[in-house]
């Protein structure tokens, strides 16, 4: 009965691992989950009250199937003034979180035989969503050894006439690495002389940088390479409103055009009241977003410090998000296998790095609180101990 892509397709580990941790906790067992990559802060007060507002108000319709006027107004503003990619709403499509826009975009780019480079490690989701539109992936592996960071010698060596789509995730998930100017700069160097290559940066991190980084968007570093670059961005990490599912596209208006066509076919609208949510996130103080940086600028050095002391770990410090992806490898266990014993026997939820690309790593959150990650890293150092 199930179609051939249907067969093929992976669900997602880090929600099936996070779903069997709350099985094993609604059965009484003692759980600590290091998996989730969702802030553990309420949504600020302020975007609340805006809801709740749009709701009084009546905003429960339809809407835009591009999304609301104002939201993307605003969010043409953000990224023109915030970001220095100049911006016009037409650009703009307001989705069902990142992934909807990413989901978008693959489809109306990437036709069957087409090539998605993909730096490896990567988010586990990029060759599923690829593969969805038809197209194949060619990884890019990097190493700790380089902090995973994208060797633009090694770029042009996977491009084909075959490649469409570069994915850029910074600050990236699972390894937490964060380009800085002169590597987008060497990448911008490296499209130039591939006119076919499109590039999608996904900013979902983008304020979530560790002391000393940066966060950069491609296209305000090369402004002449703007027609083939599409940026990907929402509220759920930085403003913690990741149930609220808000996210953007934004780029070319003919290629925004067409994945607005697409999601008028699929889920149409983004809910109404959200957006006015997300509307009061994007035009308002940035105190809070700041806030939460910051603290998750501490748990990380919790983090990243408690796993450089145990031994036989091997980690690079990572640059932003709210991971940290370290080797394990010493222990000559597979990730899969590795992880599924912590759970089943010390009760810690971690995602395994063959999911993102790695055997040799796991990936730990530090979206949780301090109390929550040195639990975590007393069953993790307690476990290894044990082999």
């Amino acid at each position: 009965m199930l179609s051939a892509r249907a067969q093929a397709l992976q669900p997602s580990l880090t929600l099936a691992i996070a779903a069997k941790a709350r099985a094993l906790k609604a059965e009484g067992r003692d759980v600590c989950s290091l998996s989730a990559g969702e802030p553990d802060f309420d949504t600020p007060a302020f975007i609340r009250q805006a809801a709740v507002q749009a709701l009084e108000q009546g905003h429960t319709r339809y809407g835009p199937a591009a999304g609301e006027p104002a939201l993307r107004e605003a969010i043409a503003a953000k990224l023109s003034q915030e970001n220095g990619v100049p911006t016009t709403s037409e650009q703009v499509l307001v989705t069902n979180g990142g992934k909807q826009a990413l989901y978008n975009l693959f489809q109306v780019l990437l036709d069957p035989g087409d090539t998605l480079l993909l730096p490896s490690p990567y988010w586990l989701s990029y060759p599923e969503i690829a593969a969805l539109a038809g197209a194949g992936t060619t990884f890019i592996p990097s190493s700790a050894a380089n902090g995973f960071h994208l060797d633009p010698d090694a770029l042009e060596a996977a491009i084909t006439p075959r490649s469409k789509l570069l994915v850029l995730n910074s600050p990236g998930n699972p390894t937490g690495a964060v380009l800085s100017r002169a590597e987008l700069e060497a990448i911008a160097a490296v499209l130039r002389r591939h006119p076919q290559v499109a590039v999608v940066c996904d900013e979902i991190y983008e304020f979530l940088t560790a002391p000393g980084h940066e966060h950069h968007s491609l296209a305000e570093v090369a402004p002449d390479l703007a027609e083939r670059i599409f940026i990907v961005g929402g509220c759920a990490k930085g403003w913690a409103m990741t149930g609220w599912r808000i996210g953007w596209l934004a780029g070319r208006s003919d290629v925004v055009k067409a994945a607005s066509a697409l999601q008028s076919q699929s889920t149409s609208n983004v809910c109404t009241f959200a957006q006015y949510g997300a509307l009061a996130a994007v035009e308002g103080p940035r105190d809070c977003v700041r806030e939460m940086a910051a603290s998750f600028s501490e748990r990380r050095h919790l983090l990243s410090e408690g796993l450089r002391a145990i031994p036989g770990v091997a980690l690079m410090p990572p640059e932003g998000a709210f991971y940290a992806f370290p080797d394990v490898s010493h222990y000559g266990i597979d990730s899969m296998t590795l992880c599924n014993r912590l759970l089943d026997e010390v009760g810690l939820a971690v995602v395994p790095g063959v999911a993102f690309g790695d055997d040799h790593c796991i990936r730990l959150s530090c979206a949780a609180s301090p109390a929550s990650i040195n639990n975590g890293l007393e069953r993790l150092e307690r476990f290894l101990a044990s082999l």
